[in-house]
């Protein structure tokens, strides 16, 4: 049976079978050595001149191999890898694939590859040792915060891709009903109104690996489809809320990236009005050596202000329509005055200059949601049109509650040391939103567009 590369080192003085990909490849006439891959490490692997098919070899071959561990001479010994003691004196080879040449090299960091390159043959780029490590460490991060939740009462709950567009910030992806046509589902920006109707469903505490979709502007660390960590809890305050993420937070590092150092403990909190004054942005980076790659320094972010005036002169709030007032402040609301003093619940964890999470006690009381609405301009018909399914449930017993979202991408990028969050997805798409490897977006057919009920026009410019 086959074993894991990494394996090998419990295996010395048997025989073992392997498989993965060759590579490196170094023919020595008699001999011909090469470097065996796969997900769990390297080892050098030695044919004889009783293997004949090794001298077919090329790099990328997807190969089996039968030989027996053996101690490599000390003045061979490879220190730059973990099995590099080991060797595998090889008794059997089959070759299971060829492989073309490669159209990008994978045995080095790949910086040194156009990114549009690298997408387009993502496949190939994922075998690079860098981005494989990245990929099992986000799997270990995944993994830790599953456990973590469970293990504090909370159900991973699924929520709906396809559901209604309603103003949350950014553009909605919407996604045309061929049943219903001249109607159109949107894919959710976060499954925020879902969680919320969780609680009042009277679950208590859910949390959910979530995929997000939102049309932006393109820019250098955004996708058009992105992951967060998302949970809510009911009969909670903003401490609760906080308290629980950071210790989660704290966990993550000291179990999966021990090497790294948490600057401060417990987080520092900033109000945004200081943070604004002293640092000039609501994302701070309070490392005190940016220079060291290993330290981490956490801070909380709180008492934003609720709303904020658009280009236009109207108001619009500043994170999240569904967020709660500061206790003191709930008054001015369901009034509609004093609006630019209006502080709200919401709180953002920041790390490293860069904001990780953000989240907020939200409004249970449907007069209160209502009244956002109403600051922002809305009639009473436009907000029940957009929003009368959440009115109608905070109206039927909903708790207090509240929660967060991480932007999951980027804080494993954070924490693998990568310059932007397309280094640790596993089919990213550029920072204009378009997928080189599958070619899409794509043009469509016209019996599709039929179906839906759709015609393309040319844009005027």
């Amino acid at each position: 049976m086959r074993i894991q590369i990494s394996d090998i080192i419990k295996n010395e003085g048997r025989e073992v079978e392997l498989a993965g990909w060759v590579h490196a490849r170094r023919d020595h006439g008699k001999l011909v050595f090469i470097d065996l891959r796969d997900r769990s490490g390297i080892v050098q692997v030695v044919f004889g001149p009783g293997v004949k098919e090794a001298s077919e070899l090329r790099l990328e071959y997807v190969i089996r191999v039968k030989g027996e561990v053996k101690k490599r001479p000390e003045n061979m010994i490879n220190d730059k890898i973990p099995t590099g003691r080991h060797e595998v004196s090889a008794k059997e080879l089959e070759i299971l694939n060829a492989s073309v040449a490669m159209p990008i090299s994978v045995d080095t960091d790949g910086y040194e590859i156009s990114e549009e390159t690298r997408l387009k043959y993502r496949y190939l780029d994922l075998r690079r040792e860098r981005l494989t490590k990245n990929i099992v460490s986000r799997h270990k991060i995944i993994k830790y915060i599953r456990d973590f939740m469970d293990e504090r009462g909370f159900l991973e709950i699924e929520t709906p891709n396809l559901s209604k567009s309603t103003p949350e910030g950014a553009r909605d992806y919407l996604v045309p009903s061929r049943l219903w046509q001249g109607k159109f589902y949107a894919l959710p920006q976060s499954p925020q109104q879902y969680k919320q109707l969780l609680m009042v469903a009277g679950l208590e505490k859910y949390f959910q690996i979530a995929r997000c979709f939102r049309d932006e502007d393109t820019r250098g660390d955004r996708q058009p489809e992105f992951t967060q960590l998302d949970m809510e809890m009911s009969f909670v305050e903003r401490e609760d809320v906080m308290k629980l993420n950071e210790e989660l937070l704290i966990n993550i590092v000291k179990s999966v990236y021990p090497e790294k150092k948490i600057q401060e403990i417990p987080f520092p909190r900033l109000s945004y009005k200081e943070a604004m004054e002293k640092y000039k942005t609501d994302r701070p980076d309070l490392r005190t050596d940016k220079n060291d790659p290993n330290l981490l320094a956490f801070c909380w972010v709180i008492d934003f202000p609720f709303f904020e005036k658009t280009d236009d002169d109207k108001w619009t709030f500043t994170h999240n329509p569904f967020s709660a007032p500061k206790p003191e402040f709930m008054d001015d609301l369901l009034a509609q005055k004093n609006i630019a003093e209006i502080l709200t619940t919401q709180y953002d964890v920041a790390l490293n200059g860069l904001e990780i999470g953000g989240g907020s006690i939200r409004n249970h009381n449907p007069e209160a949601l209502k009244s956002v609405f109403r600051v922002m301009g809305y009639e009473d018909q436009e907000i029940v049109g957009k929003f009368g399914h959440m009115l109608e449930a905070l109206g039927s017993g909903a708790p207090p509650h509240g929660g967060i979202a991480w932007g999951l991408d980027r804080f494993v990028s954070l924490l693998q040391n990568e310059p932007n969050i397309r280094e640790v997805i596993a089919f990213p798409k550029t920072g204009e939103g378009y997928d080189p490897m599958m070619g899409s977006p794509s043009e469509v057919g016209k019996k599709q567009l039929d179906e839906l009920g759709l015609e393309i026009k040319k844009s005027k410019k």
